[in-house]
C-alpha cells in the first residue's frame, strides 16, 4: 500500500536533514581544491617565465579567475563562507580581483521567509505576532549568515526598532562549514604558508558558537556601550541600545539606527555636492577613522572587551561624520596578561623599538622559527604588517601573506587565538585607511592608551633608551 503524500514529504525532508552535510562538505572541497589547484599551476607555469611583466600579466589573469571561483562558493553555499568573504575583501588582505568581487557579499545572504520570522518571533517571545509590533517591514534591511534584521515599531513605542531575528538551522550548518575549514587550515599551513592558521580557525569556531545567543550579544553591546560612555566626554562611536524585555536567544530587539554604510561614503557625498577627494571630505573621513580607531584602541588596550566582529558591512555613517558600530554578536574578551603584553607591543610599534618588539612578542605566546640574518628587523616588519596601519609611500596592499612578506623568513609557528580578533581589527582599519586614501599610523594613536593601561599595572616601561631601534623607519614614514 503506498504511502500517503505527507508521509513520503517527510521521509524526503528527513533524508534531505541527514545527507545535507555530507553534500555541502562534498561542495566545499570539490571547490576549494580547484581554486587551490588553479594557482599551483599558476605558479609553476610562472617559475618558467623570465620576463616581469608577463609573469605579473599571468597572475593578474588568475586572480580574476581565482576571485570569480570564490565568489561562487561563498555566495553560493553561503553560511560560514561569507563571513570567510568579509575577512579576505579588504584592500589590504587579498588582490584587488577577489577584493572587488568578495566585498558586494557583506549582508547578501539568502533572506528567511517572512512566514518563519514571525514563527520564530513568537515562540521566543510567546506572544502573538500582531501583539508586538504595530508594523513588521516584510523585507528584511540586511541579511546575514545567522541572522536577518527587519526594521518595526512595537505596540509600546513611538520610535523604530530592528529586530534581528536568528535563521533556523544555521549553527549546524556553520559547524559543518568549520570543520572543513579547519582542515583545510591544516593542509595550507603544512605545505604553503608559513603560519599557524588552525588557530585561527579554532578562534573562528568560539565566536561563531557566542553569535548564536542573542542574549549573550545584547550584554555584550550595553557593557561596551557603557564603557565607552564612561571613557570619553562622548563615546567616539554610536552602540545601538537593546530594548528591554525584547531579547531572547533567537531574537534580539534594538533602536533602529537610520544610516550610510561605509562603503557607500564616497557615493554619498558625491550625491551632497561634496567632491569625495576633496579636502572637506579628507577631513570627514580623517575623523571618522580617527574615531573608530579611538574606540578600538580604548576597547581592547583599557577594557580588554571588545566589538570581534570588524567589517566595513558592520559601519554606518550618521549626521555626516557619526560613526555606528553595529553587530555585537562577536565580542572577544583578553585575558589581562595578553592584554598587557600587546600594550608593550603598540609601544614598541610606536617608537621603532625592535628589542622590544620581540620581547613583547615573545610575553605572549608568538613562536617563530627564522632563516634570517637580519632576525630583529624582519620581525618588527612583520609585527607592522599584521599590528599596524601604516603602509610605506605608493603601497596600497601590505599582506602578512604577500610574496615579499617577512613571512617567507619568519614563520609563526604558534599564534595565540585571542589575538585573531585583533588582527582582523588591523585589517579592517588598515583597508578604511587605504579605501578612504588616507595615511594612518594606529599604533602611533593607540600609544597613550597603551602606555596608560601599563601604568595603571605598575609595569610601564622607559621606552626611550632601548636599543636597537629602526632609525629608516623614522624617514620613511
Amino acid at each position: 500500500m503506498p504511502l500517503p503524500l505527507a508521509q513520503v514529504q517527510e521521509l524526503r525532508d528527513r533524508l534531505s536533514d541527514r545527507f545535507r552535510p555530507w553534500s555541502r562538505s562534498a561542495q566545499f572541497w570539490v571547490r576549494a581544491v580547484d581554486i587551490y589547484g588553479s594557482y599551483k599551476v599558476c605558479q609553476l607555469r610562472t617559475g618558467f617565465v623570465k620576463d616581469e611583466e608577463e609573469r605579473e600579466a599571468m597572475w593578474e589573469q588568475q586572480h580574476e579567475i581565482g576571485a570569480q571561483k570564490m565568489y561562487s562558493l561563498c555566495s553560493e553555499l553561503g553560511g560560514l563562507f561569507l563571513k570567510a568573504a568579509q575577512i579576505l575583501g579588504k584592500p589590504d588582505l587579498a588582490p584587488t580581483a577577489w577584493v572587488k568581487r568578495l566585498v558586494t557579499l557583506c549582508d547578501k545572504a539568502p533572506s528567511t521567509p517572512i512566514e518563519v520570522v514571525r514563527d520564530v518571533v513568537e515562540k521566543q517571545f510567546c506572544k502573538n505576532f500582531d501583539e508586538i509590533f504595530d508594523f513588521f517591514e516584510v523585507e528584511p534591511v540586511g541579511s546575514a549568515s545567522i541572522a536577518q534584521v527587519h526594521r518595526a515599531r512595537l505596540k509600546s513605542s513611538k520610535t523604530d526598532v530592528a529586530v534581528k531575528v536568528q535563521h533556523p538551522g544555521a549553527e549546524q550548518l556553520m559547524m559543518v562549514d568549520i570543520r572543513n575549514m579547519q582542515a583545510f587550515a591544516l593542509f595550507l599551513q603544512k605545505y604553503d604558508i608559513n603560519f599557524d592558521l588552525f588557530s585561527a580557525t579554532k578562534e573562528m569556531e568560539k565566536q561563531i558558537c557566542y553569535e548564536f545567543d542573542f542574549v549573550r550579544e545584547a550584554r555584550a553591546m550595553e557593557r561596551i556601550r557603557e564603557f565607552l560612555r564612561v571613557s570619553n566626554k562622548k563615546s567616539p562611536v554610536v552602540v545601538p541600545r537593546v530594548i528591554p524585555g525584547m531579547i531572547s536567544r533567537e531574537v534580539l530587539v534594538m533602536e533602529f539606527i537610520q544610516g550610510t554604510p561605509i562603503m557607500n561614503l564616497s557615493s554619498e557625498m558625491s550625491k551632497r555636492g561634496i567632491d569625495p577627494a576633496g579636502k572637506l571630505a579628507a577631513m570627514a573621513k580623517q575623523k571618522i577613522l580617527t574615531d573608530l580607531t579611538l574606540a578600538y584602541g580604548q576597547m581592547i588596550l583599557k577594557d580588554g572587551f571588545f566589538h570581534a566582529d570588524p567589517h566595513p558591512g558592520n559601519i554606518l555613517i550618521c549626521n555626516n561624520t557619526e560613526a555606528t558600530l553595529l553587530d555585537y554578536g562577536q565580542v572577544k574578551e583578553m585575558p589581562e596578561d595578553l592584554r598587557l603584553a600587546y600594550a608593550n607591543l603598540v609601544i614598541a610599534m610606536a617608537d621603532d623599538d625592535l628589542l622590544r618588539t620581540k620581547e613583547s612578542l615573545s610575553e605572549f605566546g608568538f613562536k617563530t622559527w627564522s632563516i634570517a640574518d637580519n632576525e630583529l628587523e624582519e620581525l618588527f616588519q612583520l609585527s607592522l604588517r599584521m599590528f599596524d596601519t601604516r603602509l610605506p609611500p605608493g603601497v596600497t596592499v601590505l599582506s602578512p601573506f604577500a610574496d615579499d612578506s617577512s613571512l617567507n623568513k619568519v614563520g609563526v609557528e604558534s599564534f595565540p587565538e585571542e589575538l585573531f580578533s585583533v588582527l582582523r581589527t588591523i585589517q579592517l582599519l588598515r583597508g578604511l585607511t587605504v579605501g578612504m586614501g588616507l595615511r594612518f599610523s594606529c599604533a602611533q594613536q593607540w600609544k597613550p592608551i597603551a602606555e596608560e593601561a601599563l601604568l595603571k599595572a605598575g609595569r610601564i616601561k622607559n621606552v626611550k633608551s632601548r636599543r636597537p631601534r629602526r632609525s629608516f623607519f623614522r624617514r620613511l614614514f
